[in-house]
């Protein structure tokens, strides 16, 4: 066998994590083809039909497109901060345990491989860690607050 259950492990996860939809690997003795969440092709099946039974409300759609270069303005102010997004669907928490302190704080200095929060998925605490030095400049979750994949958890001013 090429692959040991570690490895395949590893690589669903960073399958997961890089978002692609499907990933083969053939070798002589065998073969592994991993797939993830095909939900998003339902979603476009639908889309066409609400398009064709709604077509009054495309201008009012219009409406929010004008006001957008108005809500982007401060944008080049964040643009130097870094996001960390989550991992992973699952419960944010900021500290290991309740009584403990948080792992960082707005305005915490904080270095590459550190800990910055816990993500619990499925009864398993998942130490996420930062991929950047920096300092904390917003926290955007609430602690013991659901998250799903992708969604903000911090703003880091980049070291």
């Amino acid at each position: 066998m090429g692959m040991d259950i570690k490895q395949i492990q590893d690589l669903i996860k960073f399958v997961s994590k890089s978002g692609v939809n499907e990933v083969s690997i053939e070798e002589q003795d065998f073969k592994i083809t991993i797939k993830t969440n095909p939900e998003p092709t339902y979603v476009t099946a639908t889309v066409p039909t609400q398009v064709q039974s709604v077509p009054a409300p495309a201008p009012v759609a219009a409406a929010p497109a004008a006001a957008a270069p108005i809500a982007s303005s401060p944008a080049p102010d964040d643009s130097k901060y870094i996001t960390i997004k989550s991992p992973m669907i699952g419960t944010f928490y900021r500290s290991s345990t309740p009584d403990k302190p948080s792992f960082v704080n707005v305005g915490d200095e904080i270095a590459e491989g550190q800990v910055l929060c816990i993500i619990e998925a499925m009864k398993l605490f998942n130490e996420i860690e930062s991929e950047v030095s920096g300092k904390i400049v917003k926290v955007l979750t609430d602690n013991s607050q659901p998250v799903e994949y992708d969604q903000p958890l911090f703003l880091v001013e980049p070291a």
